[in-house]
């Protein structure tokens, strides 16, 4: 219950400016960083789809973390229509490259095009189809600097003791969705809402991790390898 009361404390949360400031309007929402033409385009593939990207503002946190990190080596869970790689992919070292897992092939396809028509060459992607929780353990342990997952939330217990291996020391994982509102069905627990709720206690005991929760579209919740 006090989980829950926090998580709602945290969506309500909005850019309080100071008395008579005048910031030209300037809040938390997707206007300040607009989408460009290959971001909206990508959007409007993923709607095709039928699956939600992540919002302007959450992509805008991706590129200034993989910014800060000087990020070389990146994976990404769920792939999508390739919004979330763009924004990783524009905040990476001009050698960096992205591994992005998705078990569907036509995502795989539409993100290539993404990437394309953003004008980075295949050498910086590298697209794996397949289960994450199958291909995670092949990759390799404290090699990367960044792991985002935005994927199936029933699963991401098993994303992050997979993820936390992967990252260097001051590497960073990073999950979207942990606090996206579902409706719960009296009498019977959602796997995914509950999966998202362990996610949250695991990330803030684990002494391997430096966590903040973000409440930022659906919710990001990053924590810093020590």
């Amino acid at each position: 219950m006090q989980a829950r009361k926090i998580a709602t404390r945290l969506l309500s949360c909005t850019v309080c400016p100071a008395p008579n400031a005048n910031l030209s309007r300037v809040s938390s929402d997707d206007s300040y960083l607009p989408d460009d033409e290959v971001l909206l385009a990508a959007r409007g593939r993923a709607e095709e789809f039928g699956c939600t990207p992540v919002c302007p503002a959450a992509g805008a946190v991706l590129t200034f973390l993989a910014t800060s990190l000087r990020a070389r080596a990146v994976v990404e869970i769920g792939t999508g229509t390739g919004v979330s790689g763009l924004y990783l992919l524009r905040g990476m070292s001009p050698d960096g490259v992205l591994t992005s897992i998705d078990i569907e092939p036509e995502f795989h396809r539409a993100a290539r095009k993404t990437f394309v028509d953003a004008g980075f060459p295949s050498g910086r992607t590298r697209l794996i189809m397949g289960r994450a929780l199958d291909v995670l353990p092949r990759l390799t342990t404290g090699g990367y600097d960044l792991v985002f997952v935005d994927a199936a939330r029933a699963e991401y217990l098993g994303y992050y003791e997979l993820g936390v291996q992967l990252l260097r020391p001051g590497g960073v994982l990073a999950f979207h969705g942990v606090l996206t509102p579902r409706t719960e069905v009296p009498g019977r627990r959602e796997p995914s809402l509950l999966a998202t709720r362990e996610l949250g206690r695991a990330f803030r005991e684990d002494k391997r991790l430096v966590p903040l929760l973000l409440p930022l579209g659906g919710g990001l919740l990053v924590g810093a390898a020590r």
